[in-house]
């Protein structure tokens, strides 16, 4: 089963608060999601490998870490994930960048592809896919099912505000993918909107209606 880590550090918790205001404006707005997703990249990221190289500084030789194996690549599923890669890049500035695009057909709720782009080694990756709110689970779901057909195997999913449901079908879906979140709310309503939630993360970054 895969790990799920609610984060408890201090200033994601502050800047949560900050954002869930309904009186937060987009361009506040913005800025603390990507300072969010900062700080959540320093802590899902603290498990990495590292290994020893010898350099040489000013003064003498000697033995530091440097970061082992796989490469990084960060992954947002269009629109709101935008709002996470600076943050993200302002940490692993190395890591490359792809794209998933959903939208959820009318019809039968279900998410549909309309793009992706991924780096040509994505699948020889750590690859972070990132998306401010897990609700339901299914664009989540469908991303990383994407993912996976790509030949990507080594995927951890990170948002800032997850409904029980949500890591629920994540865990049924992709027990083999962990889970970092920022807060971990209460229910989703009868509109599929998690409570107490922030509203349409994408139409708060984007400030869009």
């Amino acid at each position: 089963m895969s790990k799920v880590m609610v984060m408890d550090h201090p200033l994601i918790q502050h800047k949560i608060g900050v954002i869930r205001r309904k009186e937060t404006g987009s361009k506040d707005f913005r800025t603390i999601v990507s300072e969010v997703a900062m700080l959540m990249c320093y802590e899902a990221t603290r498990d990495l490998k590292l290994k020893d190289v010898e350099i040489e500084t000013p003064i003498c030789k000697t033995v530091v870490k440097e970061l082992k194996g796989k490469k990084l690549a960060v992954v947002p599923i269009l629109r709101a994930g935008l709002g996470m890669v600076d943050g993200m890049l302002e940490m692993i500035p190395a890591a490359k960048v792809g794209h998933i695009g959903l939208y959820r057909d009318p019809e039968t709720a279900e998410p549909v592809e309309y793009y992706c782009k991924l780096p040509e080694d994505c699948n020889e990756r750590e690859v972070f896919v990132v998306d401010p709110m897990l609700a339901t689970g299914g664009s989540a779901s469908a991303a990383i099912t994407m993912l996976k057909e790509h030949g990507v195997t080594n995927i951890r999913f990170m948002c800032m505000i997850a409904a029980p449901e949500g890591v629920a079908r994540m865990q049924e879906d992709h027990p083999d993918v962990d889970i970092y979140i920022g807060a971990l709310d209460e229910y989703l309503n009868e509109h599929k909107y998690i409570v107490p939630g922030l509203g349409d993360a994408g139409d708060r970054i984007f400030g869009t209606k």
